[in-house]
């Protein structure tokens, strides 16, 4: 994980921006009260709310959509429209990104993934994410890939086509203009 931590005044901003998404979108799960234990849970999280503006800063326009009972934990996704402006033309992980000889992005989605302390969404999350909206209609995303696909030199991704989610698969080592990653964050 990742060692750093945000400024009081990055902080306050943050909280702002958060909590008019909050409000504007709720997806039907969350009371006034609930806002109150995530930022107290954020506030007690310093390295949390690094990585949730690192996720904001770069594009990702994080909003709560999960709580997890069991665990007790808030769970933020990238809600941008579109893959993250910040996080695109990569690779899927460092493996891809040595097997490159020529025209090497300057990272991978999970290297880039790490360095924020957030998680690729998986083939579930992503089609979760999809039920709040129509994510990546002009972009794609890489999400994390089964080891035995890996394993053979592929990595999948998702986007949102002619009215439904489509996992394709690809060269883990490839990279596109239009193609990043959404991540996630527990609290």
């Amino acid at each position: 994980m990742v060692n750093k931590k945000t400024t009081q005044e990055e902080a306050e901003n943050l909280f702002q921006i958060l909590k008019r998404r909050f409000d504007k979108n709720q997806f039907g799960l969350w009371t006034p009260d609930r806002w109150k234990s995530v930022q107290k849970n954020l506030e007690s999280n310093p390295q949390k709310l690094w990585s949730l503006e690192q996720m904001e800063e770069s594009g990702g326009e994080p909003d709560l959509l999960q709580f997890d009972k069991k665990k007790n934990e808030f769970i933020f996704f990238d809600c941008a429209s579109e893959s993250p402006k910040g996080r695109r033309s990569v690779c899927y992980d460092s493996d891809a990104l040595e097997s490159r000889k020529e025209n090497k992005p300057k990272n991978s989605a999970l290297g880039i993934a790490a360095e924020m302390g957030i998680e690729l969404l998986s083939e579930d999350q992503y089609r979760e994410l999809q039920k709040f909206g129509k994510f990546d209609a002009k972009t794609s995303s890489w999400i994390q890939t089964p080891t035995d696909i890996r394993e053979r030199g592929g990595a999948i991704f998702g986007d949102w086509r002619y009215g439904q989610v489509f996992i394709y698969h690809n060269g883990a080592e490839s990279y596109y203009a239009a193609r990043g990653f959404r991540g996630l964050l527990r609290v």
